[in-house]
């Protein structure tokens, strides 16, 4: 296989999708760690340094690739794309995942190029498609300048990983795609996402549990379901998550903002959380923690919860859609969320002169400033709970 080439190469190499071809690659896992870099490169020509190979339209029986490394640099400036929808998927290959990049160390993955998921055909399908691309237990990983579209599920999803920067990429699918998230992280630390575009029909960025230093700039996201730290705790379960920041973001259109869900009878805790200068365009949830996230009716009440604390909302401005409060801080009877602060945040109607009250429940924090509209539902001080109690932090 050719990956296995030129992941043993011990020099540096660049696999090329060219401009103005496109490829459909089945369902592989891209397997390291790798000696050095490589280049593959789409042409006829071999030499001792470079692979090259023939687009599928010369030549079908070779499957074309582009991924480069610098230690690993990918480039991919035509469009890569999965077989078209459940039908054409090879039986003996996983539909749960299309790219999939495992133990890679140093890897790039650049270009103009297009990634078309072929989303269509899965979405009203009751089983879950796969995700678009993956990285499982990789370090070091650069996704720059790629347009990725119509995915099935997860546009990039990073499990396991250190040292991760996603830049200037921009992910479109319909508002109503199902569990189309731009950018999931999981257990993953060191990440910069910056300078990108999302629009899609779920989160534009979430982060899932032990996901710590994370830093997400210039954003435009929306439609969708805006910036998500959850949801955290399903199925009891115990989450971490701490020193995320978001700042310098647009987000538009959007059923919420920037949003912190967990379900209730988990355990664990989200802390040192910061939005900073953000603008909202007719936003539902501009603002919202809901601890009570639940996706269907039959979940039941439980007390244990994840502790919410140390956030810190900064300069957030914009409208708000009037089916909803500007505001909504639903935590956990329990576990009440502390430490909530606020700090010039101004949220009008996006239509119509009539205000609505933000909403509280069991939330206790600050003001910096003064807010619009006004939050006299937030308790002061530190609750009597937390006091008494020993709390299951992180």
């Amino acid at each position: 296989m050719a990956w296995d080439a030129a992941c043993n190469q011990d020099d540096s190499a660049v696999i090329l999708v060219p401009y103005g071809f496109e490829f459909m690659i089945q369902s592989t896992i891209f397997t390291g760690p790798c000696q050095g870099g490589l280049v593959f490169q789409v042409t006829c020509f071999v030499s001792p340094v470079m692979l090259f190979f023939v687009p599928l339209e010369v030549c079908k029986d070779l499957l074309i690739l582009v991924i480069g490394y610098v230690l690993f640099n990918e480039k991919v400036d035509g469009t890569l794309m999965p077989p078209d929808g459940p039908d054409s998927w090879p039986q003996k290959n996983s539909r749960r995942q299309w790219l999939v990049f495992y133990r890679i160390n140093e890897m790039s993955l650049l270009g103009g190029g297009v990634i078309d998921g072929r989303g269509e055909k899965w979405w009203d399908l009751p089983c879950k498609p796969h995700k678009a691309i993956r990285f499982f237990m990789s370090s070091n990983l650069t996704v720059q300048g790629l347009k990725i579209k119509n995915s099935p599920q997860f546009n990039f999803r990073f499990d396991n990983c250190k040292n991760v920067h996603v830049e200037s990429i921009h992910i479109t699918a319909p508002a109503l795609s199902p569990n189309t998230d731009g950018i999931h992280i999981e257990n993953t630390n060191g990440v910069e996402i910056y300078n990108s575009v999302i629009s899609n029909g779920d989160d534009c960025v979430s982060i899932g549990s032990g996901c710590y230093d994370v830093d997400i700039r210039n954003i435009t996201c929306g439609p969708g379901h805006g910036i998500s730290i959850g949801s955290l705790g399903n199925h009891n379960s115990r989450a971490c998550v701490s020193n995320i920041t978001v700042r310098d973001s647009v987000i538009r259109v959007s059923d919420n903002g920037v949003r912190i869900k967990t379900w209730q009878g988990g355990s664990g805790a989200v802390s040192g959380i910061t939005f900073s200068n953000i603008h909202m365009d007719n936003v539902r949830n501009p603002i919202i923690i809901d601890q009570f996230y639940c996706l269907s009716k039959g979940c039941t009440n439980q007390t244990s919860a994840l502790s919410v604390s140390d956030i810190l909302y900064e300069n957030i401005k914009g409208t708000y859609n009037i089916r909803s409060p500007p505001m909504h801080f639903a935590c956990s009877d329990s576990v009440p969320c502390t430490n909530l602060t606020l700090s010039d945040v101004e949220l009008l109607p996006a239509e119509g002169d009539l205000v609505l009250d933000p909403y509280c429940w069991n939330a206790y924090g600050n003001f910096r400033t003064l807010t619009i509209p006004p939050v006299s539902c937030l308790m002061e001080g530190i609750p009597r709970s937390n006091l008494n109690n020993e709390m299951d932090y992180c």
